[in-house]
């Protein structure tokens, strides 16, 4: 299935709310299982595949570096940082785009499901047992629960856009 530009902002979205990483998990399983029954239903712009690459890759950066293009403007950094404790609650805002960077953001190259399912599960069993080892561009560096809770609300906000 070919990328498809969607308005993220105004798309159907579904509210998740993901506790720890084994609900990750089994929202992770549903979904795949959904696709392999050809039930899954999609409202972004991404396939299943490049949806779970894009967040291993984004689990990643915690553990070898974000890249250089990933740093804000200070007044970017300051503003978002006051918004770190609302949106590890609450989750993040749909429509989001980097500026500067193809496609708005990264790790979104075409990828298969189970390519991306894979990588995701290998970026999961880092992310659960140690803390990230980069600060974050944004919010500097982040306590283990707050990695995973910031994964886990990315998460929610990615894969609102998948309905199995």
């Amino acid at each position: 299935m070919p990328t498809v530009r969607v308005n993220t902002k105004s798309a159907q979205h579904r509210k998740l709310r993901l506790n720890n990483i084994a609900d990750l998990r089994a929202e992770l399983a549903r979904t795949v299982a959904a696709e392999n029954a050809g039930t899954l239903r999609t409202t972004g712009s991404w396939t299943v595949g490049q949806t779970f690459n894009h967040l291993a890759t984004w689990i990643n950066f915690g553990y070898n570096g974000f890249p250089s293009e990933l740093r804000p403007p200070l007044v970017v950094k300051i503003a978002l940082k006051l918004l770190k404790g609302r949106f590890l609650r609450s989750g993040l805002p749909r429509g989001v785009k980097i500026g500067k960077i193809s496609g708005g953001t990264l790790g979104i190259e075409p990828t298969s499901t189970s390519d991306g399912l894979a990588r995701l599960n290998t970026t999961l069993d880092r992310a659960k047992k140690s803390p990230p080892a980069y600060p974050s561009p944004v919010f500097g560096m982040m306590s283990h629960d707050e990695y995973i809770r910031g994964t886990l609300r990315h998460a929610e906000l990615h894969l609102g856009f998948l309905h199995p």
